[in-house]
């Protein structure tokens, strides 16, 4: 045991002594800075040669097309399926009539287990857009506050893709994505879609749907992109805006300032979760049952209403074999 002690001994103190004396090394061979720093400048300045990378075109392409497929997919989808949104939350149930959860907790978060006020669903309640500053250089100056209203604001997706390197016409990127028409809209009645087209048009859309979502990620892979970490700001670029438009430090000593961290897919494309109701449900969900019913995306959903296929990656978040909620 003493022979092991002294040998246990000997080890720390080596260790020890060795990084003691590799800090006086590498502290006594000191960094000309003055040498570096135009190196540093002229890599900064040559970075942006390197971009687009021509490899990620065609990925960027594809997502246009998809992004394309799913608008024009999902407008169609909501002349058939009736879809609710809550007045005062962003709470959305795909179906005739809403659910009768009392999940609702207010503008402001002031309230809860309240329940819904069901209104007439669109587009925008499917598909969340989601804006960000158009740049037209990659790695341009950041914008300062008082620039803020000197830059458009377009589609993050649309920007993402832009900065990939994808053509996009100006109608397109500066397009409007507020969209008048509701889910039921009975100014217009639509024309009658066969059952095998209605379900030719969802798995399109669906597919359309997975396929956009792939194509962000690979692109947020190789171009970055920040979001903020206290609201759903998102900018397309190697470092985040200086405009003061976060709210939760609005009455802090922080005037309004982002705290930008790195984005993911579902911060350009956000999945808006909606609940699921399955064959062995009743026919209105009610709020005894939270805890038995499943969640789904509200694209996978409305396209699953019409007959699609779905994707068994999102079985367990729909419980799909799970159990029905005990009769009352």
């Amino acid at each position: 045991m003493a022979s092991l002690g002294r040998r246990a001994g000997t080890y720390i103190c080596s260790e020890l002594c060795g990084s003691i004396l590799n800090q006086r090394r590498y502290s006594s061979s000191r960094v000309d800075w003055k040498q570096l720093r135009p190196m540093i400048l002229k890599r900064i300045k040559s970075r942006s040669k390197e971009y687009p990378i021509k490899r990620m075109i065609p990925v960027a392409q594809e997502v246009l097309r998809a992004r394309e497929i799913v608008t024009e997919g999902v407008s169609t989808l909501l002349k058939v399926v009736q879809v609710q949104s809550c007045k005062f939350c962003p709470e959305v149930h795909i179906g005739a009539t809403g659910h009768e959860m009392k999940t609702c907790h207010g503008f402001k978060r002031m309230i809860k287990d309240r329940p819904h006020k069901w209104a007439p669903g669109n587009l925008n309640d499917i598909l969340v857009p989601v804006q960000a500053f158009h740049l037209k250089d990659m790695f341009q100056d950041e914008i300062k506050h008082d620039q803020r209203f000197d830059f458009t604001r377009v589609p993050a997706v649309l920007e993402l893709c832009h900065q990939a390197g994808a053509d996009i016409p100006d109608e397109v990127l500066y397009r409007s994505e507020r969209l008048s028409a509701t889910a039921n809209d009975n100014s217009q009645q639509p024309a009658p879609i066969l059952p095998d087209q209605l379900r030719y048009i969802g798995q399109r859309t669906l597919d359309a749907w997975e396929s956009l979502r792939l194509g962000v990620t690979k692109l947020l892979l190789v171009y970055p992109s920040k979001v903020c970490e206290h609201c759903s700001e998102v900018h397309v670029g190697p470092s985040g805006h200086k405009a003061r438009m976060c709210g939760v430090f609005k009455f802090e000593g922080w005037k309004g300032m982002h705290k930008w961290k790195k984005a993911g897919v579902d911060d350009l494309v956000p999945q808006k979760i909606v609940w699921h109701r399955r064959p062995h449900d009743p026919p209105v969900l009610v709020d005894g049952g939270r805890d038995y019913y499943g969640h789904a995306p509200a694209v996978i959903e409305l396209c699953l209403q019409v007959g699609a296929t779905v994707p068994p990656k999102y079985h367990c978040m729909m419980k799909t074999h799970g159990l029905a909620p005990p009769v009352q």
